[in-house]
Parts: structure tokens; sequence; C-alpha cells
């Protein structure tokens, strides 16, 4: 599923340019180039369509994949901090995005020079599994039936494997293993009669990602794939017996860079010469709204959790138009795990 999720990655992630508002063509990375007296297009002007289109389809996707990786609650199902030392909690869970994903196998790009085209696009669950760990370091000050200003260290990972199907290679040059890290800081911790509320933040990060696609005689090449995700959240959450509620907000920024290449085989229907594109190398950035609640179940030491949250905000426009949920609509998510804790 998660190699599934790359493939259209690589398929849409051509050239990318920075998240900024543009209703036209980036005449800057996709140059109009000219047509000879033959009415024959020079490499810039058979290459520009293809160009402009995967901006906009790189645009489309990223932010799907930040959020898949980014989640919500960075412990599924606890507001407050865990209670100082000696106390942890670790557990497994899968983000499942409801994502779009453009049928770019239903386009041609045009060798006459950018053309807008709406993109029909396809409703697709798309999964991130991680598992996270945290460790009480301060259990915090008295007051009354609580405790104030705990600290808890947190952990996370995210494992990406390597790929090779359908004319597409995902490597992972510096490992399949990406680490994440961040802290949570109690404002109330929680008791028997007081919830636990905190304030946390998070980065978790992708693995580098090297891939490689070809179809037909085209290559595709995006090296030194980085994307990163920041997050902060306020979060409350209160046993009662056998269940458990919690929910928070915050903000999440998605920072992207990669070097991607290009070649485009020479067509004869309209005649157009091979065309090479980059390398080049390109950044993205969005900054979301994030909202989400949990379930627990409580089974002894394992605690069963599920969670639904939105993200939103960020303005994305594109030349080419989709069907649908655009680039910076809102999106909901899920995440479903198990964790287990002292």
């Amino acid at each position: 599923m998660i190699a599934r999720l790359f493939v259209m990655f690589a398929a849409v992630a051509l050239v990318a340019t920075s998240v900024e508002a543009q209703t036209g063509v980036d005449t800057q990375r996709c140059p109009p180039g000219t047509v000879n007296g033959f009415g024959v297009p020079d490499q810039a002007r058979a290459s520009q369509d293809a160009c402009q289109k995967a901006i906009d389809l790189f645009q489309y996707m990223a932010p799907q994949l930040g959020t898949a990786i980014a989640g919500g609650n960075p412990t599924l199902g606890q507001g407050g901090n865990l209670g100082g030392l000696g106390h942890f909690s670790a557990g497994l869970r899968v983000n499942v995005l409801q994502g779009s994903l453009p049928q770019v196998q239903n386009v041609t790009p045009a060798v006459s020079g950018a053309t807008s085209t709406r993109f029909e696009t396809k409703d697709q669950y798309l999964p991130m599994p991680t598992a996270d760990l945290a460790i009480g370091v301060f259990k915090g000050l008295p007051l009354a039936l609580t405790n104030v200003g705990g600290i808890d260290l947190l952990l996370s990972a995210s494992y990406v494997p390597e790929f090779n199907n359908s004319g597409v290679s995902v490597k992972v040059p510096n490992g399949s293993l990406k680490l994440g890290y961040g802290a949570r800081v109690g404002i109330l911790q929680e008791s028997l009669l007081v919830p636990g509320i905190a304030v946390s933040y998070l980065v978790r990060d992708l693995p580098t990602l090297n891939i490689a696609g070809a179809n037909g005689n085209d290559s595709l090449y995006v090296n030194n794939l980085d994307l990163k995700t920041k997050a902060w959240r306020v979060t409350a959450s209160k046993s009662l017996l056998l269940f458990g509620l919690a929910a928070g907000f915050g903000q999440d920024k998605y920072d992207a860079s990669t070097d991607v290449a290009a070649h485009v085989a020479a067509r004869t229907v309209p005649p157009s010469p091979a065309a090479n594109a980059g390398p080049v190398s390109i950044s993205q950035n969005l900054t979301r709204t994030n909202i989400f609640a949990d379930l627990s179940v409580n089974l002894l030491l394992f605690k069963l959790n599920a969670e639904i949250g939105q993200v939103s905000g960020g303005t994305i426009n594109t030349f080419n138009t989709f069907s649908g949920k655009q680039a910076a609509d809102s999106r909901l998510y899920g995440s479903v795990g198990a964790r287990f804790g002292f």
C-alpha cells in the first residue's frame, strides 16, 4: 500500500516548485520555447506542458503525503503527560488519509506548449504506519488534585521499504527507518477527577527517497526527496474506566525538497524532438490547521485506540484543474493503533 503511494508520487513529481499563488504557467521553470519554419517545436516547447502539469500534480499530492505522515495526536488516546521517570507509553499505529489520486494515465501532455487540462481524480485511502514512544522525564509540580509542568520525551519512527515494480523503483539511500522527536509539557496531569491537558511539539520525517520511473521511452528521476513535518498540538484526555476520550487541535507545517530530472522521447505525431529537463533543485512549503478526536478501549496494560481528524488551510493555485477535491481543500484522516504503557 505504501509502495502504491510512492508510485503515484513518482508519476507526478517531474518538476516541482514552491507552493505560492500561481494561476498561470511557470515560464521560469517551464520556458515556452519556439516553433521553427517547419512547425516543429524545440525542446523547451515540447516539454513545457509536461513540465507545468508535473508542477501542479506535485502541489496536489505533496500535502496529502504530509498529512499521512503527521497524523493527529502524538500519543493516541492520551492528552496529558505520563507522570515522570519510570512511566512510558509505546504504540503502533496506521495513519490513513482520505485522499484523491489524479488519473494521470488518462492525460497525454501536449507538445505545442502548456495547455490547461482538467484531471479526473479517484478517491483513495493513503496509509502510513508509524511507531510512537513517550518517556516520562519530569513528574511536574504538585497542585491540589494534580501535577503541573510535567515533561515527556516523544519519539516516533516511520518505515518505508524499497520497491521495484511496473517500471518504478524506490530506493532509500540512507535507510528505510526515519526517527522523529519532540516533547510534551503537561498543563494538568490526569487523575481521578482531573483531565489530562498538555502542549506538545513533534517532528516527523519521511526517509530520504530516490525514485526512478519509466513509461515507454520516457524516464523520470526524483532524487534526494526529503519531506519534513513539524506539528504542535494542544490535547486533553479523560479515562472513563473501560473507555477513554481525547481531543485536540494544532498546526502542521510540511517542508519538502528534492532534485528532479527527466527525459521525454521524440514524437512523430505531431513531430517534436527528444527533450531533457533538469536536474533542478526545488522545494515546497505549506501550513495547515489540524483538529482530531480519539476513542480508547482500556484492556489492562493495553489500550486499543481510534482517531478521526481533519486538516485544512493554506492556498495552492494551479494552472491545471482537478475534479472533486482541490489541492488545498480540507482532508479527513483516521488512525488506528494499540498502545502499551505504565
